[in-house]
């Protein structure tokens, strides 16, 4: 370990903002609220007695700039924001192990590292208020649908354009902040894991090779509404019936792909009373892999299962697709650095794909060279108040991740 950097410092300052911007129930972060807006006074104040540049861009995003003597960029990405009643280190853990690289950087360099490394603090990655994600991020790439956004209202019926100028931004300039990722070479972001793949294995640390394209869709089988008394069961045209069969059948679809997953996360009925055969079933789809053409496999082996499902009930079957993104692969050669900085600091890794997503697959939808690194989740569990991950665990991932950087900004001078 470099001697200026201190793991065990970014660990106490985490457990401080858990107890400026948290309460009984979980972190109370929400992007454009009065604590996110705390939450980042706090935040700019840990960065005092570095000479960095500090600006907040058109989308809102918070950038920490210490210039280096080329102009290319390693960026290095999180977020600060929080669902409500969400865990102490769900975004924060990679601003906050950001702070300490670039005390670390700027302590060993003089003030001028070899090339200019960026801090960012990304605008509403949790999307917790409106419902849409990565906003920040997705501004800055160029992706965010404008149209989409501007409708966006919270439960309280504020519009997200509102809410943004409330806090200083104009929604319809947002994306000029595209222009921060000019002289971008790479970009590295640190988060706990969130799901139960590193504790399974009992490794602290892994490299992640890519976040996961998406596919989710409605699927609605239509049959007839019939007295449930009164209707033979072979008389029956029950789109409940065709609609179950879907559930263990996504499975064995999974399973046939390798490392995809999919999941029935919502299951309506009509009319909806217990004295009637169901009349109509939509259930949601959702598909994700890293890989886009096993993807189009899961999605297509889904549609044709529905199809045989709602012949054998004698009912109709339609889709509807609700959303869709294409996987984001990270960079080869970053993805083996990140592998060796794990295994020079732990002597195991892991390397697998991201099933959430994170801003990072923004960015490297920009064309901007990325990749992540997780540390184990506790339980396996986020966005709860008992996200957890085990103090040793964050300082190995403080570590890491700072060998990463240096090696990054080696890899960018080449």
């Amino acid at each position: 370990m470099n001697a200026s950097l201190d793991p065990k410092r970014t660990i106490a300052e985490l457990k401080e903002l858990r107890a400026l911007t948290g309460d009984e129930n979980g972190a109370q972060r929400v992007a454009f609220t009065s604590t996110w807006v705390k939450a980042r006074e706090w935040y700019q104040k840990r960065l005092e007695g570095l000479p960095v540049e500090i600006h907040r861009d058109a989308a809102g995003n918070l950038w920490t700039t210490l210039r280096g003597a080329s102009e290319k960029c390693l960026l290095i990405g999180g977020h600060i924001d929080s669902v409500p009643n969400g865990g102490w280190l769900d975004g924060c853990l990679n601003v906050m192990a950001g702070v300490e690289i670039l005390r670390r950087i700027n302590a060993q360099y003089g003030g001028k590292p070899p090339v200019t490394v960026r801090l960012v603090d990304w605008a509403d990655e949790e999307g917790a208020r409106f419902g849409k994600s990565l906003f920040g991020s997705s501004a800055c790439s160029g992706n965010l649908d404008m149209h989409e956004a501007r409708g966006l209202v919270d439960k309280q019926g504020i519009k997200l354009p509102d809410a943004l100028k409330n806090v200083g931004i104009d929604f319809e300039r947002v994306k000029d902040s595209g222009k921060e990722l000019k002289n971008a070479a790479a970009y590295l972001e640190l988060h706990i894991e969130q799901g139960p793949v590193l504790l399974d294995l009992n490794l602290p640390l892994g490299a992640v090779l890519g976040t996961f394209g998406v596919e989710r869709h409605a699927i609605t089988f239509h049959g007839q509404a019939a007295h449930s008394g009164s209707t033979p069961m072979n008389r029956r045209k029950d789109a409940f019936l065709a609609a179950a069969k879907m559930s263990p059948e996504i499975y064995k679809i999974a399973e046939r792909s390798g490392n995809g997953v999919c999941t029935i996360g919502s299951c309506t009925t009509k009319p909806g009373i217990v004295t009637s055969v169901v009349e109509e079933c939509r259930i949601t789809l959702d598909q994700r892999h890293l890989d886009a053409a096993k993807l189009a496999r899961m999605l297509h082996e889904a549609k044709s299962a529905s199809e045989q499902f709602a012949k054998e009930g004698n009912v109709r079957v339609s889709w509807e697709r609700l959303w869709q993104i294409a996987p984001r692969p990270f960079n080869d050669e970053l993805i083996s650095m990140c592998d060796e900085s794990i295994l020079e600091t732990c002597g195991q890794s892991h390397c697998f794909p991201s099933g959430p997503l994170h801003d990072a697959a923004e960015v490297a939808a920009a064309g901007v060279p990325t990749v992540m690194m997780f540390v184990q989740s506790l339980h396996g569990i986020s966005h709860n108040k008992i996200e957890d991950t085990k103090e040793e665990h964050l300082e190995l991932c403080v570590t890491a991740f700072d060998k990463l950087a240096e090696k990054a900004m080696g890899w960018i001078r080449r």
